[in-house]
């Protein structure tokens, strides 16, 4: 297997130097892959497609995709290793920023010969070198650019999750008798509406505010701000003591120079999952679907698929309808699709029973200095040319790779 990474006129890479295009759909606004990688040493296999959507920006038209994706396939020559991730580039840079962390975020694992014995060790590593990297790359200004990640690296029947930022994976599971599917978050959102990384930077010499109380129409000392849903299109900041930047949304990144001095680490929160049968599938997305749609809403819609493919096109058609109707424009949208098939192994959690996966995510060390990051893009779609009226039309006429589930 090879490496299959942000271009669509890509190929998907096998072991024996053969080339697999991925599925063009005309009807499509972007063009989707579909790959299916055994897992030998616990004889199931990963059904996976993925797609990568440039936004709408009628004041930017010629504004990139600033996403970006990699499916990396039998790491380290291992048919049981494997690694999915999405970067979602931000800033005058973020293309480049996030194919540079897209790059060597994946070299770096696949040299690290730690990775198997330490893998949570080794993704730390291989998260804050590419971090240091990115800031000493002399052709990219990561001073107010960067990219977030979130990223899943499968190491036989376990999962390895590792985020910066406010991307987000997905875990289905399925409970009761009738096999309801219930979202579990492999993934935190690491931004101010968390008590405990908003702490974090403001002892790091971050003021945490909305534009609007930077900008004197609220209250600065109030400093709650209800949830993500509920703040609207307001949501706290970060900015400097004096000054009117540098405004992320987000607490952590890759990049975005400025921003680390005021406590926007690289540093990733890792959770380790073990698989079972009752996992039907796994969701990475950017924050571009999860706008508007929650985790469940996002399962759920993925259940209805058997082929992911067709996955993938409901929910970036939906997620680009629910921009639309809040906002003039939309974000960068990428989502990847996993299906795991033919899993049949079923883990005793501590209450006896069969269950729910079991996410525990690795504690954020307070002494960490933070790095230095930066941010990506990539190619998808150009909706630019389109009214809103066409791109809603466009984007309900998804591929019908197959049915929904009855």
């Amino acid at each position: 297997m090879g490496c299959v990474c942000c271009k669509f006129a890509s190929c998907w890479s096998s072991g024996d130097g053969k080339k697999v295009k991925g599925k063009k759909d005309k009807n499509a606004t972007a063009d989707e892959l579909l790959e299916v990688v055994p897992i030998p040493s616990h004889n199931f296999k990963l059904e996976c497609a993925v797609l990568t959507r440039r936004g709408y920006y009628p004041d930017t038209p010629n504004k990139e995709n600033q996403d970006c994706f990699c499916i990396k396939t039998c790491i380290q020559g291992n048919p049981n290793v494997h690694f999915f991730g999405v970067f979602d580039g931000h800033g005058h840079l973020g293309k480049q920023c996030s194919e540079f962390v897209r790059n060597r975020l994946v070299e770096i694992l696949c040299s690290d010969d730690t990775l198997l014995e330490d893998p949570i060790k080794a993704y730390e590593s291989a998260f804050l070198t590419t971090n240091n990297e990115l800031h000493a790359n002399p052709d990219i200004d990561d001073s107010m650019s960067g990219t977030t990640a979130i990223t899943v690296l499968v190491i036989g029947d376990k999962l390895y999750i590792a985020n910066v930022g406010d991307s987000r994976a997905v875990i289905s599971v399925k409970e009761g008798d009738h096999g309801h599917v219930v979202a579990q978050d492999l993934s935190r959102d690491q931004t101010p509406f968390r008590r405990d990384e908003c702490e974090r930077v403001k002892q790091c010499g971050a003021r945490v505010l909305s534009v609007d109380q930077v900008e004197g129409l609220k209250d600065p000392t109030v400093q709650t701000w209800g949830d993500e849903e509920t703040a609207g299109n307001d949501p706290p900041r970060l900015w400097m003591q004096n000054a009117m930047y540098p405004g992320t949304a987000f607490t952590r990144s890759v990049g975005d120079s400025l921003a680390e001095k005021i406590g926007v680490v690289a540093v990733p929160e890792v959770s380790v999952v073990q698989l079972m049968d009752k996992n039907p599938f796994f969701v990475l997305a950017s924050d571009g679907v999860f706008e508007f749609l929650s985790s469940q809403a996002v399962v759920d819609m993925v259940d209805r698929y058997i082929d992911p493919r067709s996955a993938c096109s409901a929910v970036a058609a939906e997620s680009y309808k629910l921009w639309l109707e809040h906002e003039n424009r939309t974000d960068d949208i990428t989502i990847i699709v996993v299906h795991i098939n033919g899993l049949s192994n079923s883990v005793v959690t501590n209450g006896g029973e069969a269950g729910a996966s079991n996410v525990q995510p690795t504690l954020p060390k307070p002494d960490v200095t933070p790095p230095r990051s930066e941010m990506f893009q990539s190619s998808g779609s150009d909706l630019s040319h389109f009214s809103h009226q066409q791109i809603t039309s466009t984007l309900e006429q998804t591929p019908n790779h197959d049915q929904p589930k009855q």
